[in-house]
């Protein structure tokens, strides 16, 4: 995917999930913050990466990794609503 669909994408992205932050309770939204990979799953991430920067991606490892990158992009979008959301509760 290019540079420009890609922040295309993630712009229509943030703007779908507006409505999606608007349903966050304080708790859900804390919990979305603290949201990790499970260490298995991000060594794999860690492993595709490193693969990545040396060019050494089979077209299989490519996909797989495609994928992780794009959902990353999602619960991260998702954890800045919810991070903005705990931040506006947080102000007098």
């Amino acid at each position: 995917m290019s540079h420009v669909i890609d922040r295309m994408a993630t712009r229509g992205i943030e703007r779908l999930l507006a409505s999606v932050g608007d349903c966050l309770t304080p708790e859900v939204a804390e919990r979305l913050v603290a949201l990790r990979a499970e260490p298995d799953v991000q060594a794999r991430i860690d492993e595709l990466a490193d693969l990545a920067n040396h060019g050494r991606l089979t077209q299989d490892e490519r996909e797989e990794y495609e994928a992780y990158v794009r959902t990353i992009t999602f619960i991260s979008l998702l954890q800045a609503r919810a991070k903005r959301l705990l931040n506006g509760q947080r102000k007098p």
